[in-house]
């Protein structure tokens, strides 16, 4: 018999969250291991996200480690990635009469761009805006490279001496001792740390190690990208977004990508599109747009999933010395990735909160796996 594998930290799963946090722990000399069951890093929800970088967008957590990940996103191109990681694309939220409240929250809240319908039009021509009270716009948007920062935390974290495995499902996680034993089809592993950032199905892998859930509910998301009308020239509109989040709008590409923005609960899964998703996802477009749907050229669908706040979930489990939360980032988990790894790193390492991120108002506790809105 083979003596059992030793590592220091093992990370699970290799979507945004596991790779970033992997990366950047690796970056301060630790031995890391990152484990995906894939056969591909990302196949779940990272490699199926319509990501804008857009600091209004999202809970106020989220805003703040968005804000504050935006150094790391605007940095040069490099050799290995020769393009930058964001493309100018600005945000319109749509407001229809009825969501007039909902207009004036947001707009005393962030300091966005009050837009007339009228001006509102011209930004987006293909908005039906008498049925519009106004819009609000993020200049700041912009689209990220999903694809480009994924494989930049793979070879930071395999330049920085750590290791990627994939099709390394993990069937079994116990405590062995002072730390944690990992079995995989690829044999058993001896762990200092485990860092659960297996997305979907992060309670899952919390329930078989004996440890206590978080409440973690996935929920499927619907796109479909279609054409334009016949001469429009989209890849300069904004992405437009209800006020209310009841669908959305992004030129992708030449191309319409499309979403009602369900939030539909499911099972972990390798989630797909529903056909009553995608109809009402045409009917609400058709709605706010100008736009007839005679064809809808691609449809897929993804997990997002949150916890009861909507924040994400990122420390240690009090109930299980070793067993570190990277969980519940929702629909934001690209946007805030840089400065969440960052964080999460510091912390798996007992370290406080990375100053920079710190002062834009992220704080250990609100990040808490045990904290008041997740055990009342």
């Amino acid at each position: 018999m083979r003596p059992m594998e030793k590592r220091g930290i093992v990370v699970i799963g290799a979507g945004i969250a596991g790779a970033s946090v992997a990366a950047e722990l690796a970056g301060s000399g630790q031995d890391v291991l990152l484990l995906e069951r894939e056969m591909a890093p990302g196949y779940h929800t990272t490699g199926r996200s319509a990501a804008l970088y857009a600091p209004s967008y999202g809970p106020k957590v989220i805003r703040a480690l968005t804000r504050a990940s935006r150094a790391a996103f605007q940095a040069p191109p490099t050799a290995e990635r020769p393009h930058p990681l964001l493309k100018p694309r600005g945000v319109l939220f749509l407001a229809r009469p009825d969501q007039a409240d909902s207009f004036d929250a947001m707009a005393a809240e962030m300091d966005l761009t009050r837009l007339t319908p009228a001006q509102a039009l011209k930004r987006l021509p293909l908005l039906r805006s008498e049925a519009l009270h106004g819009a609000l716009e993020d200049e700041q948007a912009a689209d990220i490279d999903v694809d480009a920062l994924h494989r930049q935390y793979l070879r930071q974290l395999t330049a920085m001496g750590g290791e990627m495995r994939l099709r390394a499902e993990v069937t079994g996680l116990s405590r062995d001792g002072a730390g944690w034993r990992i079995e995989t089809p690829l044999g058993a592993i001896a762990a200092d740390i485990v860092v659960n950032a297996s997305g979907a199905w992060a309670d899952d892998l919390a329930r078989a190690a004996g440890v206590a859930p978080v409440g973690l509910v996935p929920k499927r998301r619907t796109a479909i990208l279609v054409s334009p009308p016949v001469g429009a020239e989209v890849d300069g509109w904004p992405m437009a977004v209800d006020i209310d989040e009841q669908f959305y709008l992004r030129p992708d590409a030449g191309k319409l990508l499309l979403s009602p923005a369900d939030e539909t609960p499911s099972a972990p899964c390798d989630a797909q599109p529903d056909e009553w998703d995608v109809a009402v996802c045409v009917d609400r477009i058709q709605t706010a747009f100008d736009l007839p749907v005679r064809r809808i050229e691609h449809k897929w669908a993804g997990l997002r999933s949150f916890v009861a706040d909507k924040a994400p979930v990122v420390g240690y489990a009090a109930d299980a010395p070793g067993f570190f939360w990277l969980a519940g980032q929702g629909g934001y988990g690209i946007q805030s990735a840089p400065a969440l790894a960052r964080a999460a790193a510091a912390l798996v390492l007992g370290q406080p909160i990375p100053p920079d991120i710190a002062a834009e108002g992220v704080t250990a506790d609100a990040l808490a796996p045990r904290r008041e809105a997740l055990v009342a």
